[in-house]
């Protein structure tokens, strides 16, 4: 889950890193009572989740309340990379001296937090990784032990920090540690830290992705989630406790476990299939959630057949089978169907299928064949 720009420097401040004063519009007249109350100079900046706003003309430097007003009505009317803008941050404009890059992410082959920094802020990090990889500092951190001073005294010192900045470049740092590790962040990034002109460090834009599976922990994150830039597909699935995400092919998938709904999606690719999505029922497939599932995948107008592939451990096999038959009493799908079905009462859950006349397999690789075929129309 993605915050917005405004989202992510709240929480910052809350950690004690500073940030502009300014507040969130949602129409030019607001923006210019805003802008107004910051004493007229301040930047109109739009509150989308994607990258490149200031290219897509969606920030703007307005000198007074009534530019702002003019540059909220022309952002507050765009689509940038297809999302629609509907909140603009109006920031008190600050003037830089310096701007840095600080960011907090999890290093999956080192199997630890990374934290970034550079002295070239405000572009693109990734673009930086590419072209100048030398001027990205990283240290890895131990999350039992956390940041000491000497490690945020290393960083300062690895991106030539004026050292007068060391100590308050320490405490935004350790913040943005605690903001990294209390929300269950992916992502914590400040881009860009700017140095002002009065020599203050200050976060002048904020980032934060959240892991979903942490979101019980985060009931007041969940309400502040942006649907814009979900598929209704994945909106819908949310409400049943189903993980979806759609893809681009053909064989629409349900399974339950992740992991074996990578494996399937593996196996499909490998029998010449596309799976047309990801998704993981979960454990215990009732009717009510498979027949959620169902009409998920067939909203997909290109999906040509579904693959289960469903392991019974605690979840009996007949039950299963039980809960897909009334599923599709109720959905009344007009693509053929795979049943790969394994575990306790596999056989019976087999048995129940077969006899409604539903396509059943063993193993894996031969319900991926067969779903490829039926797709394919060459298995009904």
């Amino acid at each position: 889950m993605k915050l917005h720009e405004y989202q992510s420097k709240q929480i910052f401040s809350k950690y004690g890193i500073k940030i502009p004063k300014g507040r969130v519009a949602s129409t030019a007249s607001e923006a210019k009572q805003i802008a107004e109350e910051l004493g007229g100079n301040v930047v109109i900046k739009s509150q989308v989740l994607v990258g490149g706003r200031g290219k897509a003309g969606g920030i703007k430097v307005a000198k007074n309340p009534d530019e702002a007003e003019q540059f909220a009505t022309q952002i507050l009317g765009m689509e940038i990379k297809g999302l629609p803008v509907r909140k603009v941050l109006v920031d008190e404009a600050a003037s830089i001296a310096q701007e840095i890059y600080l960011g907090i992410t999890n290093d999956r082959a080192a199997k630890k937090p990374v934290i970034m920094a550079s002295s070239a802020g405000g572009v693109e990090i990734e673009e930086v990784a590419k072209t100048n990889p030398e001027k990205i500092y990283k240290l890895h951190v131990n999350p039992l032990v956390g940041i000491k001073d000497y490690q945020a005294r290393d960083i300062a010192g690895g991106i030539n920090l004026p050292r007068e900045h060391w100590n308050a470049f320490s405490e935004i740092l350790k913040g943005l540690w605690r903001v990294y590790n209390d929300y269950d962040a992916e992502l914590a990034e400040i881009n860009p830290l700017v140095i002002t002109s009065d020599n203050h460090l200050v976060a002048l834009d904020g980032k934060m992705l959240i892991d979903d599976n942490s979101l019980f922990r985060h009931p007041e994150l969940s309400e502040m989630r942006d649907t814009d830039e979900d598929a209704p597909s994945e909106i819908e699935a949310r409400k049943f406790g189903l993980t979806f995400i759609k893809l681009d092919g053909n064989i629409g998938c349900m399974v339950n476990g992740a992991g074996l709904a990578m494996a399937s999606m593996d196996i499909l690719k490998l029998s010449g299939g596309e799976p047309a999505n990801f998704l993981d029922i979960g454990g215990g497939a009732s009717a009510e959630k498979v027949a959620a599932a169902m009409r998920i995948i067939l909203s997909d107008p290109n999906v040509k057949a579904i693959l289960f592939n469903i392991f019974g451990g605690i979840t009996r096999g007949d039950e299963v089978a039980r809960g897909i038959l009334a599923a599709i009493a109720e959905v009344k799908p007009k693509v053929p169907m795979v049943v790969r079905l394994v575990g306790t009462n596999a056989t019976e859950g087999r048995a129940l299928l077969a006899n409604a006349n539903m396509i059943t397999a063993e193993t894996l690789l031969e319900a991926a064949q067969k779903a490829v075929a039926a797709a394919k129309g060459e298995l009904k």
